[in-house]
């Protein structure tokens, strides 16, 4: 088909899904003025974007911005993360690996230390692969295996964290039978301790390191210890919230890292796994003062970066994804733009490139990044929306763009507070900055669309077997949740000039997933979608 006279612009509005419409659905109850109108018939449809939709192993999965973003990015749906994993420790390839032998070989000698995501969310990492990994270091001849757990609340249930300590507390207590030393021996909430992402706040990443490495921090005689007496001193703090915690026997920290030993972040997603990734491994390392640096063997359960190699050592192989969306339009030379927040700046580089970092092409690929507030996201649910979307009006105008995809996170970070009214706001904010967006679209004769990575504001209470708004038995209240839904997402496309020139095609629609958009947006800027691509959904008259 003929490209518009105007730019295609890709807004995606992570973590807007399409909910069951009642008391959970932020979606649905904000006010949403511009994605009512967009939401038209004939060029609408509902796309999957979770489980084998994205590369994960079933369809009970959720989804995430990273495999989102790569599945939007490329076309393909590549096997990811805990796929990936689960077939390498079923296979027995993880620990055949070099890299594990070298691993087992230091825990002969000294101390195996597992900085880990405490869960079995399947976002980041899963409580899973850490037992097999537990299981196999102590087969093997380790004697010492410590387990720095970050406390979940975001993938999984806000206030689970005592069911995941529970669980690995038992694998630990077996090794412990065999003669060997495993115990937890820090932890704190993810969202305060070491997992920070984009370099949005180094200082998370910091208190991980004084926690995990020095053995400075609060003492306790157990992780459970710790939980409790938190939520004691600030009751409704949720896991992820939760400070960092240091276990002490004897007034001392049981198992700071020291030299000779290894670590292994068991994380296989990379966005929150490459700071800390960099601490241990980067000899130019300047975030911040470490103070002391062990000489150990760091290894993370994949590599975060394949371009910038971090960390030197992994143990699984990451999906090879090339020739993507981006790489392609940067040989036609069209114009790019990739622009969001910080907090998802990388989804829309890093990831829509296949885990590539930097440009193809500089002369034609603009990348920006817009610095996020560094305070609580319930607290300015807005977030960046207004600024990212007066950067894209700007460039629109100045007609310097063939193809922009840009990220309004805003639905994502708030939803995962568990802040219903916070959430409501944020959906309300971005449907606001949509507006001004489609009129800017409109102005440069172009085409928008709107689509998103997974949902999560769509469904902010869990709900019991029969699908119902689960209730607190305490004060009945609707039980919180923070991690994302399995919902499907909007995909809708705004193009004033269509005259019919093409819809969408049902036959394809049906049982259709965010990898679709890649070719559809190829499609609508005149190029003919390599053959490999899953399917553009558009069915050209």
């Amino acid at each position: 088909m003929t490209a518009p006279r105007g730019p295609v612009v890709l807004a995606i509005l992570d973590g807007v899904g399409i909910g069951k419409g009642d008391a959970a659905d932020a979606v649905k109850i904000a006010a949403t003025p511009t994605l009512d109108r967009l939401w038209t018939p004939g060029v609408r449809a509902a796309l999957r974007a979770h489980g084998t939709a994205v590369g994960l192993p079933s369809d009970d999965d959720m989804g995430n911005s990273e495999v989102g973003h790569n599945a939007l990015g490329c076309g393909v749906i590549h096997a990811q993360g805990a796929l990936l994993v689960g077939r390498a420790i079923a296979s027995g390839a993880l620990f055949a690996s070099p890299t594990w032998q070298a691993i087992v070989a230091r825990g002969q000698r000294g101390a195996i230390h597992f900085i880990t995501l405490l869960s079995d969310g399947g976002v980041h990492g899963h409580i899973d692969h850490l037992e097999a990994m537990l299981r196999a270091a102590a087969k093997s001849g380790a004697k010492k295996l410590y387990v720095h757990a970050l406390l979940d609340g975001r993938d999984v249930a806000p206030t689970s964290a005592p069911i995941y300590v529970e669980r690995i507390e038992r694998v630990l207590g077996e090794l412990r039978a065999s003669g060997i030393d495993a115990r937890i021996a820090s932890g704190g909430g993810r969202m305060f301790v070491t997992m920070d992402r984009y370099e949005a706040d180094w200082s998370i990443v910091e208190r991980g390191w004084k926690t995990h490495v020095l053995g400075l921090g609060r003492g306790f005689p157990s992780a459970m210890a710790a939980i409790e007496a938190f939520r004691a001193e600030k009751p409704g703090i949720l896991d992820q919230d939760l400070p960092p915690f240091v276990i002490h026997e004897g007034g001392r920290a049981i198992a700071p890292i020291v030299d000779g030993d290894a670590v292994v972040m068991t994380n296989y997603r990379g966005d929150r796994a490459i700071e800390i990734s960099r601490a241990f491994d980067d000899p130019q390392f300047a975030a911040f003062d470490r103070v002391r640096v062990p000489d150990v063997l760091y290894a993370g359960m994949m590599e975060y970066d394949g371009d910038l190699h971090i960390p030197r050592h992994f143990l699984v192989t990451p999906p090879t994804i090339d020739q993507t969306m981006g790489e392609y339009l940067a040989r036609a030379k069209v114009p790019q733009l990739a622009i969001s927040e910080t907090q998802k700046y990388g989804h829309v580089t890093y990831f829509w490139n296949g885990n590539r970092s930097g440009q193809f092409d500089d002369a034609t690929e603009s990348y920006v990044e817009i610095p996020s507030d560094l305070v609580p996201f319930e607290q300015r649910p807005w977030m960046k929306a207004a600024e990212i979307t007066d950067r894209v009006i700007g460039e629109l105008r100045g007609g310097r763009r063939g193809f922009v995809r840009l990220n309004y996170a805003n639905g994502d970070m708030v939803g995962h507070t568990g802040s219903f009214d916070a959430t409501v706001v944020a959906v309300e904010a971005v449907d606001l900055q949509l507006a001004r967006l489609l009129r800017a679209v409109e102005e440069a004769q172009g085409i928008l669309v709107v689509t998103a990575d997974h949902g999560n504001a769509d469904e902010m209470y869990m709900r019991d077997k029969h699908g119902n708004v689960q209730r607190s038995r305490d004060d009945g209240r609707p039980v919180i949740r923070t991690s994302h839904s399995l919902n499907p997402v909007p995909f809708v496309i705004h193009d004033p000039a269509r005259s019919d020139r093409y819809d969408l095609d049902p036959s394809r629609i049906e049982g259709a997933g965010i990898a679709n958009v890649t070719a559809t947006c190829l499609e609508l800027l005149g190029f003919e979608p390599p053959a490999e691509l899953e399917p553009s959904l558009l069915r050209i008259r």
